[in-house]
């Protein structure tokens, strides 16, 4: 019986489970995954509202490329000018009608074209609401800025080239983003 006893008390063990320390390492190591994926979800949130005003800028910046081009290929008068727009008018000033330099985004003036001294104040951006209507809400744009620059391309007298650069700030970065699109025009339509 003796062997008995020793075959049966070898196969009592005491009882195993998890210790305290490994609950509690595995309680820190779960922390710090929920932590970081709750980054990860502040991150994503931020992008998605820079995406906005990224989307924004592509706008401003397209808008007064094709703005340039209709002011090439229409004849309309320029209330300042007293006469149409010719090819020698787009350009900077002095010689031409756009503004030199980073100018607040405005509505355009009387000659209908962005970017040149008789522009409008205060524009602002309608919002929609998600199911995609608009209501009248509207968002300024004080936080964007444009420069136009048109320059002769060197031994062409019929091509000039155009950058269009928008400057921005959100919320969330102290440093401006810039957007630049460029481009040519010829003289001839």
């Amino acid at each position: 019986m003796t062997a008995q006893n020793r075959g049966s008390s070898s196969s009592k063990r005491p009882e195993q489970g998890f210790s305290l320390i490994e609950v509690m390492i595995s309680i820190v190591v779960l922390t710090i995954g929920l932590v970081a994926l709750l980054a990860v979800f502040g991150v994503a949130i931020a992008s998605t509202q820079a995406s906005q005003e990224d989307l924004v800028a592509k706008q401003l910046a397209s808008e007064a490329m094709e703005n340039i081009f209709t002011a090439r290929d229409t004849d309309q008068v320029d209330p300042v000018l007293g006469r149409p727009i010719e090819w020698d008018d787009l350009q900077n000033a002095p010689d031409g009608i756009f503004v030199s330099g980073q100018q607040p985004i405005n509505q355009p003036g009387g000659d209908g074209i962005i970017g040149t001294a008789d522009d409008s104040p205060a524009r602002t951006l309608d919002i929609a609401d998600p199911d995609g209507v608009i209501r009248g809400k509207t968002q300024p744009l004080t936080n964007f800025k444009r420069s136009i620059t048109l320059t002769d391309v060197p031994g062409s007298g019929t091509v000039r080239s155009i950058t269009i650069v928008i400057t921005y700030s959100t919320a969330r970065s102290p440093i401006p983003k810039t957007y630049t699109l460029s481009g040519y025009i010829s003289q001839y339509r």
